[in-house]
């Protein structure tokens, strides 16, 4: 009897199952001229005085999207649109300190609670594009730096699980409440322009 008959199979269901809980994603650089035209015309006079303006095709294991990258007001911006260019969420990168202590307890309890060990690598404080809001009102909301009740946390982390180091993406409610947890591969950063 031969044991590969039995095992490659084993094999190959296991990989399908794992990779499930995986993100994929590549980032790629592109030129403004790629990016979608809605996106551009509604960013068009909104973004003046950004600094750093960068335009993105991000493509991961369910969709493709598209972001720009920029610097306002000392704030590091990213504004992430679907493939027709509609607006789905603006994220700000932000320190520990910039969460309401509160919110940053529930993270925390959820951290230690949930990982061995786990260091933060990156926090954003996420604006999602809501039904019945106007984009523009998000984008002002975004470039306010509002505290809302509709506002997300993301989290990426590197954790400890069961002796080996995993890359994870979190993203908590403003109470810094659970929603949803994606393992996630390192970026790659061969696609880099320079």
């Amino acid at each position: 009897m031969n044991p590969t008959r039995f095992l490659l199979p084993l094999i190959l269901c296991c990989g399908f199952l794992g990779s499930a809980q995986y993100k994929y994603e590549r980032e790629f650089r592109i030129l403004k001229k790629q990016f979608p035209e809605k996106a551009l015309l509604f960013l068009e006079d909104k973004i003046d005085g950004a600094k750093r303006v960068r335009y993105y095709k991000e493509v991961d294991s369910t969709k493709i999207s598209y972001e720009t990258k920029l610097k306002k007001d000392k704030l590091h911006y990213s504004i992430e649109f679907n493939e027709e260019g509609v607006l789905e969420d603006i994220e700000i990168t932000i320190n520990k300190v910039d969460v309401p202590n509160e919110s940053w307890q529930n993270i925390e309890k959820y951290l230690n609670g949930n990982f061995q060990k786990s260091k933060i690598s990156k926090i954003q404080q996420q604006y999602p594009a809501l039904d019945g809001e106007s984009p523009g009102h998000t984008l002002k909301n975004a470039f306010q730096n509002l505290l809302l009740p509709s506002l997300n946390y993301e989290l990426i982390i590197s954790a400890k699980e069961d002796g080996d180091y995993q890359q994870y993406e979190i993203l908590f409610d403003a109470e810094g409440s659970f929603k949803k947890l994606r393992k996630s591969l390192p970026p790659n950063y061969d696609h880099v322009l320079y």
